[in-house]
């Protein structure tokens, strides 16, 4: 499934245009409308570059006569002080794209940057980093865009494509397998269900009712290392609660096929860049 369409980023970069410029940009009249300019935009610190299609799309909806000619490449990785990007065009346009531009661009580099500092850390074994829904709301589906620039994986996109059985799920219904009979009744075959289980007890029940996949909530590692052998050839593992990237190796190392980590997209801090103006 395409997690990002052009339509996607299209609807993304209007919504933060109508935030940010409204009915105009009452500063950049102080330009002259026949004015050109030329900008560079330059990373400040290593980083993992992802967004380029926002920033561009964020020009091009404000004036198609800007040019912008990249150096670098989507998922690429770059160290402090690397020009990204040239840009020259209308004053006007330069200026008023210049910050929702960045901020796509920061943002979305942040969470490729945190990506694969997660991934660097699994290298090597068999277990695949999972982001979750802690997204920034409006930018599920670029967040995730990212995360998969980073070299990370996606969970779910929402609510709408898979099935995850929490502990009110199952206390509403009464039993894992209940639970998960019932959810097999709605959705069919085509629709992975998993079970989060908070011990091995949980765990046998939800291997005896045949779900695809089972959810490690809070274990140690003596535990992620039981389930692993419990579960052998009878259902993928996922670990999840907590999972620090300082203790990620060692989780990894147990022998689950996933873990998810909702500071992927929830804790992103933004890449530090800036835009240089060259004249106006």
């Amino acid at each position: 499934m395409t997690l990002i369409t052009t339509e996607d980023i299209a609807s993304q970069v209007l919504a933060a245009l109508a935030e940010d410029v409204g009915p105009g940009d009452l500063t950049a009249g102080l330009i002259p409308a026949e004015a050109t300019a030329q900008a560079t935009v330059i990373c400040r610190e290593a980083a993992v570059i992802c967004g380029r299609p926002w920033f561009d799309e964020v020009f091009h909806r404000i004036d198609p006569r800007v040019a912008i000619s990249w150096e670098v490449a989507e998922g690429e990785r770059v160290e402090p002080e690397r020009c990204l990007c040239r840009l020259a065009g209308p004053a006007r346009a330069l200026l008023t794209g210049e910050r929702t531009a960045l901020n796509f661009l920061q943002t979305l580099s942040g969470t490729a940057t945190l990506a694969r500092r997660y991934a660097d850390a699994v290298a090597g074994t068999r277990a695949r980093v999972l982001d979750t829904r802690k997204t920034i709301p409006g930018l599920r589906k670029a967040q995730k865009y990212a995360v998969r620039c980073g070299g990370c994986h996606n969970h779910r996109m929402g609510l709408y494509d898979a099935v995850l059985i929490k502990e009110n799920h199952i206390a509403a219904a009464g039993s894992i397998t209940a639970a998960v009979q019932h959810a097999r009744s709605l959705v069919g075959t085509g629709v992975m269900i998993e079970v989060e289980v908070e011990n091995l007890i949980e765990l046998h029940e939800a291997l005896d009712v045949g779900v695809q996949r089972v959810l490690l909530d809070n274990m140690d590692f003596a535990q992620l290392r039981e389930a692993v052998n419990l579960a052998a050839g009878r259902a993928e593992l996922e670990s999840s609660g907590n999972v620090e990237l300082e203790k990620l190796r060692q989780v990894a190392e147990t022998g689950v096929d996933f873990i998810s980590v909702g500071a992927l997209t929830k804790h992103v801090r933004a890449v530090d860049l800036s835009m240089r103006f060259l004249g106006v």
